[in-house]
């Protein structure tokens, strides 16, 4: 796999590499160290550097990059968003997800609190039931049962109490 995940600028100058040493893969070369050269004297001229790449300027080399962003996302409009005519409501209104009848909410808290925990109760009894009942124990199953059923008229019961909350 050759191809670079991003693309080099055909225009940036290559990067400079530093030279590597003979008896070490990929260390950099130290002057006087594995064979290295030593430091050349003072008085000898200094190695050309690499060039310094060009400053940025904004745009691209690509062409068709530069264009204004009206002409690059034509489905844009300057009217997007408050201008738009499907845009017939901006959202809720002030005071939107605050409680607006706390009591009431409450009230309905407590209720759902108490149906889960008959529905809790009457799973477990159920389970209690079958075993006994697969037992053989079938005296205790129908006492069992008569306990389901009457949880069940207690939330009928909790339910028809309030009608103006359904």
């Amino acid at each position: 796999m050759t191809e670079d995940a991003f693309p080099r600028d055909p225009e940036a100058p290559e990067p400079a590499r530093p030279p590597v040493s003979p008896g070490i893969p990929g260390a950099p070369v130290t002057p006087g160290a594995f064979g290295g050269s030593p430091p050349p004297p003072p008085s000898a001229p200094a190695a050309p550097q690499a060039p310094r790449p060009p400053a940025y300027t904004p745009g691209s080399a690509q062409p068709r990059l530069n264009r204004p962003v009206h002409e690059r996302y034509p489905q844009i409009r300057p009217t997007s968003g408050y201008g738009d005519p499907r845009i017939t409501r901006t959202g809720p209104g002030p005071g939107a997800g605050t409680e607006q009848e706390p009591e009431r909410s409450s009230k309905l808290t407590a209720r759902l609190t108490l149906a889960l925990t008959v529905v809790i109760g009457q799973l477990w009894g159920l389970t209690i039931v079958v075993d006994e009942w697969m037992s053989g124990n079938t005296g205790t199953a129908w006492w069992g049962a008569g306990f389901l059923c009457l949880s069940f008229l207690v939330v009928l019961g909790l339910w028809l109490l309030d009608p103006k909350d359904r």
